[in-house]
């Protein structure tokens, strides 16, 4: 995460361009000059690497996540627009974070079939045209009424590209011991309940034969199959079967 070379690109030693020097060098791509091109992305090469840095906890390839964010960048430098009297990085950062963006849902371990994916998209943009027009935030029924689709297939759609949370991102610091996503989740497997019952269970299985208790631990515990336990204990599966059920009705009777 911290080292220095990326995709063979020493980071430390990345130029850094002053907007003066852009305007110029933006002058002279636009007029064709090839060489003003390169020198604009590389001496934006910077810029991508801050923005990589945001996703390094999200347990992907560095030198992946630099090479897609440089494709950002060629797209930025290839449309931006000298009339717009912005700064190149105001334009390039929402580009480059996109394409990066792209890349995790395309490759997300979820998979997500493509027309589902072209939906969601799609209804990101319309969210985006009614938010301009009615200045505002629109809800979902307004955005599938004006996609004239069904409210229920866009809002599977959107939650279908949503990004994974990992339980150990973090979501609250104020300086001391951060809060992570796991530490706001419930656990219901030791409530009171469930511990109590562990213990009836505990004492209803001292209850039983020890034939019966190594039926039992071996079928629900280790997993085994009735053929592969009567193979171990050395009884036919019959026996095992009419074991099996006998233990169990024992342990209902007791928990």
């Amino acid at each position: 995460m911290q080292k220095v070379e990326l995709c063979g690109v020493n980071t430390s030693k990345l130029p850094v361009l002053k907007h003066e020097e852009m305007r110029r060098l933006f002058s002279e791509m636009q007029q064709g000059n090839e060489a003003a091109r390169e020198t604009i992305v590389s001496g934006n090469l910077r810029l991508v690497l801050s923005v990589v840095q945001r996703f390094r906890n999200r347990g992907e390839n560095m030198d992946d996540l630099f090479q897609i964010g440089c494709v950002g960048l060629i797209k930025a430098v290839d449309n931006f627009d000298l009339r717009h009297e912005v700064k190149f990085s105001s334009y390039a950062v929402p580009m480059i974070i996109g394409e990066i963006r792209r890349y995790l849902r395309d490759n997300n371990h979820i998979r997500v079939s493509r027309s589902m994916r072209d939906l969601a998209y799609k209804a990101l943009q319309v969210r985006d045209e009614l938010a301009a027009r009615l200045d505002r935030e629109p809800s979902m029924p307004e955005i599938a009424k004006a996609m004239d689709m069904p409210l229920e297939d866009i809002v599977v759609a959107l939650e279908a590209i949503q990004d994974p949370v990992s339980l150990f991102e973090p979501i609250y610091n104020d300086g001391g011991d951060p809060i992570y996503v796991m530490d706001q989740i419930g656990d219901e497997k030791n409530s009171d309940a469930n511990w109590l019952q562990d213990l009836s269970i505990k004492e209803a299985l001292g209850k039983l034969s020890e034939r019966e208790r190594k039926i039992v631990s071996l079928r629900f515990f280790a997993g085994k199959t009735q053929m592969e336990v009567a193979e171990e204990i050395g009884i036919s599966q019959a026996q095992v079967s009419r074991l099996e059920k006998g233990a169990l009705y024992s342990l209902k009777k007791h928990v």
